[in-house]
């Protein structure tokens, strides 16, 4: 079985896009359809409010030297990347919060050891953020993705009323913190690391030479990829 495991964080807008165009390129390969997907959290911000402070434009802008106008150019030519793969994005009107209980709430789907029930959930929360332009760490909405997704509801109050799954939270970016890994989506195919939302067909390259390698004894030495292409060295 294909094993992948990614490095993630609700509030990153590549994160939601690169885990849309590994879904993709998983669709299109037939003996990657069984692959095990692993989300891992990484916070962005781990100090952030737990109520949005100001808006997407002008914390982009604070944050990268730009001016409202630049920022709202750069906003919105990712909301285009993100609806270019067929998802409502509406980065601009996002509402950014700590994603702490986010992380926490989707550590609990995955502990049920039922791929489809983790899978509803993180695209519940991406979609809470990026389309309907919900606080990530407001209480009322964990409880209602939790349970749509069917998590049973007095057990995400639990949690939520408690520290469960912080720890877990924590372990995932410690491991990225000794892995290298800085930035997200960061994405373990096989043997490989891969930084960055990959194309759906650079994407497919990946997978396709990991299957390839599970098939031979004599694999290449290793690959490397960036933002536009995967090569082999």
């Amino acid at each position: 079985m294909l094993n992948i495991t990614y490095w993630s964080d609700f509030a990153c807008p590549f994160c939601y896009i690169g885990e849309v165009r590994l879904k993709m390129a998983l669709a299109e390969i037939p003996e990657a359809k069984d692959a095990r997907l692993v989300m891992r959290a990484f916070e962005l911000d781990p100090n952030a409010s737990r109520k949005a402070e100001s808006d997407t434009t002008t914390r982009f802008a604070a944050k990268y030297g730009l001016t409202l106008e630049e920022a709202g150019r750069r906003i919105e030519a990712i909301s285009r990347m993100g609806r270019a793969e067929g998802i409502d994005f509406r980065y601009a009107s996002s509402r950014s919060t700590n994603t702490m209980d986010a992380h926490r709430l989707a550590k609990l789907a995955m502990s049920k050891n039922d791929a489809a029930l983790a899978e509803r959930v993180i695209e519940a929360l991406f979609a809470a953020y990026f389309t309907d332009s919900k606080e990530l760490a407001d209480r009322d909405l964990l409880l209602h993705v939790g349970k749509e997704c069917g998590l049973p509801e007095e057990e995400v109050r639990e949690m939520l009323d408690s520290d469960r799954f912080k720890a877990e939270v924590q372990a995932d970016e410690r491991e990225a913190a000794m892995a290298g890994v800085h930035a997200v989506p960061f994405f373990v195919v096989g043997r490989y690391g891969i930084p960055g939302a990959l194309s759906v067909e650079d994407m497919k390259k990946v997978i396709l030479q990991v299957l390839e390698e599970s098939r031979t004894e004599s694999a290449p030495k290793g690959m490397s990829c960036d933002g536009k292409e995967c090569r082999l060295e």
